[in-house]
């Protein structure tokens, strides 16, 4: 186990900075050849068997032992009941998150998620209908971690939206040896208080490329499903690639991000400690700094070794920072924010006595954190915005999760007699310049 944490450190002065920057940034597909091949025979055989092959899988990868599927489906009175046997400050952590995420995608809604309708000059109406989807999968992961916070994030603002049936699947796996048709997997009681508290319709205990098969296709005991969010391991990742246009996505996750613009004004520890924050996820995560300040640099790295061994994840956070992370000294703020935009990173701080300074230079970033107060880890768990955020450069044209991933716009057009008389005119001699004839007489026996 390494015993410190060891980024690189680099500097905008150095000739080569470009090439080092870039090889740090490069990450390997998750998405390997033997991945894609292995995936797409599941989605297959899911697709073919239904749920005899959910089964067979959740016995094979959890070691879930379980005579049909429906046995793996979770009540909602045993939602209620994890609800209330979890312990009273855990009750209240979840229900304090959730009414804050509920809040911000409620003002998210109304901002962009209402339907609207105008008449031009001639009496025609035009407007656009926003409609929910009716009904969602969440993928809430289970392996080597729980994520209650996963499922508020993915389920309350569906529920916001208008969703009529959230359906959540998530991994329990057993020990491996495991057997018997009472076996059911490590289930953890915070997830499933978190399902209940988010409204969640249906909860299955399955995860992989099975699980997401059985959403996109639908066996006789699991509902097709209409979109799939939520993140997942490799397998989960391909096999929501495979999927989309069966049903629809939200993003192909990678590992998580963390990048820091730092002024040297921040507490060194804190910073150290936010770049432990993402590092600990798994050993691909990444945590950059940067700073125009060479001795605050200097001091980070003095905390993250002094830190370092009093953190239970240690051994994850030493070989992330080994690995992927980077402490870049700058020439100067701007130069720092110019840097940021092109990284383009899931989540951003602005460590800064004046974060406003420097948030209007600063376009790309899946979620950005402004002051030294205001920890990324707040907002993974209850500052409200949601923490489903762009990976891997895609907030350069993606955003984060959100109430408008659960709805859909439909156009409305009312042509009034008036209307069509002007506007058919027009029509018919796009169309025979396109040669689609039977678009143009549609158009102009409206003009008599």
């Amino acid at each position: 186990m390494q015993s410190t944490a060891s980024p690189a450190r680099l500097s905008t002065a150095s000739p080569s900075f470009e090439a080092d920057l870039t090889a740090r940034l490069h990450w390997p597909s998750v998405a390997d050849a033997a991945i894609e091949q292995r995936v797409a025979d599941i989605l297959a055989d899911v697709q073919l068997r239904g749920d005899e092959a959910v089964l067979e899988y959740t016995r094979r990868f959890d070691h879930v032992h379980a005579a049909t599927l429906g046995s793996l489906e979770l009540t909602q009175h045993e939602l209620k009941q994890a609800f209330h046997d979890i312990p009273a400050a855990q009750r209240e952590a979840l229900q304090f998150a959730a009414q804050r995420i509920r809040s911000y995608h409620e003002a998210q809604k109304k901002a962009s998620g209402e339907s609207w309708s105008y008449r031009d000059e001639d009496g025609s109406l035009l407007g656009q209908k926003v409609t929910a989807l009716d009904r969602v999968g969440i993928y809430v992961p289970g392996g080597k971690a729980a994520y209650p916070s996963s499922v508020l994030m993915n389920a309350i603002p569906a529920h916001v939206a208008g969703v009529e049936q959230i359906i959540m699947v998530v991994p329990t796996p057993a020990a491996a040896g495991s057997a018997g048709p009472s076996t059911f997997g490590d289930r953890n009681p915070l997830v499933l208080a978190a399902a209940f508290v988010a409204g969640v319709t249906r909860v299955f205990t399955i995860g992989g490329a099975q699980a997401v098969a059985a959403l996109a296709y639908g066996t006789q005991t699991v509902p097709k499903v209409d979109k799939i969010t939520g993140p997942g391991n490799a397998y989960v990742a391909a096999a929501k690639r495979r999927v989309f246009g069966t049903v629809g996505i939200d993003m192909i996750a990678g590992p998580s991000e963390i990048l820091v613009l730092a002024d040297g004004t921040t507490p060194a520890d804190w910073v150290a400690m936010d770049l432990f924050s993402q590092a600990e996820h798994d050993e691909l995560a990444q945590g950059i700094l940067l700073c125009p300040d060479l001795g605050y640099i200097e001091r980070v790295q003095m905390e993250m070794d002094r830190l370092l061994p009093t953190m239970a994840r240690r051994g994850i956070i030493a070989s992330s920072l080994g690995g992927r992370g980077v402490l870049v000294h700058t020439r100067s703020m701007e130069e720092a924010c110019a840097i940021s935009n092109r990284i383009a990173p899931e989540h951003l701080e602005i460590s800064s006595r004046d974060p406003h300074q420097w948030e209007p230079l600063l376009k790309h970033a899946g979620a950005i954190f402004l002051g030294a107060f205001t920890s990324e880890s707040l907002g993974d768990y209850c500052a409200g915005p949601n923490h489903v955020l762009p990976t891997s450069a895609t907030a350069r044209f993606s955003s984060p999760l959100g109430v408008y991933d659960f709805q859909k716009r439909s156009s409305l057009i009312e042509v009034s007699e008036s209307g069509a008389r002007r506007l058919g005119k027009v029509a018919a001699e796009l169309a025979y310049g396109e040669g689609l004839q039977a678009h143009a007489r549609a158009a102009e026996m409206r003009l008599k």
